[in-house]
């Protein structure tokens, strides 16, 4: 028999895998509190993203992502430098964001799931970059619930 996790299960397992909070080495518990407030917040969104391809496929995905964001994903997952005027489907948006993290999309996978997307998130963060670098439009103020940068690879030492 096959268990389903349940959503605090799932959010657990992305503050722990994705954040990775039994890695960090703060000093003081003051830092730890702050560092896990944040971290939790960037868990719960990655969450969130995953229950929104779930439960609203096809709502457009502007309910999540921001314009550069849905913009420069299709670009990247199409491999074309014009993005449509209409944005695509939550579902669409899931699916394409999944492929970038890994997720291969074969017939009895299923959606992608909270580390699929976490990964994916990874790369569109710099999929953004380079698309309002090549279309030469200003850089915009995209508002995140993390910092800057947080989601970016560890470099290795």
């Amino acid at each position: 028999m096959v268990r389903r996790a349940l959503g605090i299960e799932v959010f657990h397992r992305t503050l722990k895998s994705g954040c990775r909070i039994k890695d960090r080495q703060l000093g003081t518990a003051t830092r730890l509190q702050a560092c896990l407030g944040i971290d939790m917040v960037v868990a719960w969104r990655v969450y969130h993203l995953a229950m929104l391809g779930r439960e609203v496929p096809d709502q457009p995905c502007t309910v999540f992502f921001e314009e550069v964001e849905w913009k420069a994903l299709h670009c990247y997952h199409y491999k074309t430098s014009v993005a449509p005027d209409e944005p695509p489907s939550m579902a669409q948006a899931i699916r394409m964001l999944g492929q970038m993290g890994g997720h291969l999309g074969r017939r009895l996978d299923g959606p992608p799931g909270t580390h699929v997307l976490w990964r994916g998130l990874q790369y569109l963060d710099v999929a953004v970059q380079m698309y309002i670098t090549f279309t030469c439009s200003p850089p915009s103020r995209i508002w995140r619930s993390y910092p800057e940068g947080y989601l970016s690879h560890p470099q290795a030492p």
